[in-house]
């Protein structure tokens, strides 16, 4: 099964409550998995892991979270080539795009997307909880 970082961003509980719906399908899997806050992740961490979500909400203009999750994952590009991971975050506004062009950056460094990522406008309901464990499944799988 592997052992699965699951890393994540939260301002306001949303994207948090996603990583715990993804943690809890990865270990439904038989996974070891481990969630961490970005503060508490970094590139020296990659190697260790056989899978990683990553989970940021949209910022300001679609834009990954700027002061502490972003540095971390720009981090951990250099080591993303061949790793197996997968994409998730909340948004309050706009279509998604800020989740399009981190897709783009992860495959243009090489990453496997493990899945579709998953999106949810707001606070997750029944159905991107759902998404979310099985984005977890996935990443085990």
């Amino acid at each position: 099964m592997g052992k699965i970082a699951v890393v994540y961003w939260s301002g306001t509980g949303n994207t948090e409550t996603m990583a715990n719906a993804v943690l809890e399908g990865a270990k439904g899997k038989g996974a070891d998995a481990v969630l961490f806050t970005s503060a508490e992740f970094d590139v020296s961490m990659m190697d260790a892991y056989d899978a990683v979500a990553f989970g940021c909400p949209a910022m300001g203009d679609e834009v990954l979270e700027e002061s502490e999750f972003e540095p971390m994952f720009s981090s951990c590009e250099s080591k993303l080539s061949g790793k197996k991971i997968a994409l998730f975050g909340s948004y309050g506004w706009g279509d998604g795009e800020w989740m399009r062009e981190w897709e783009t950056n992860c495959k243009q460094a090489g990453a496997v997307l493990a899945c579709e990522s998953v999106i949810c406008n707001e606070m997750p309901d029944d159905e991107g909880i759902q998404s979310c464990r099985t984005l977890g499944e996935m990443l085990a799988g």
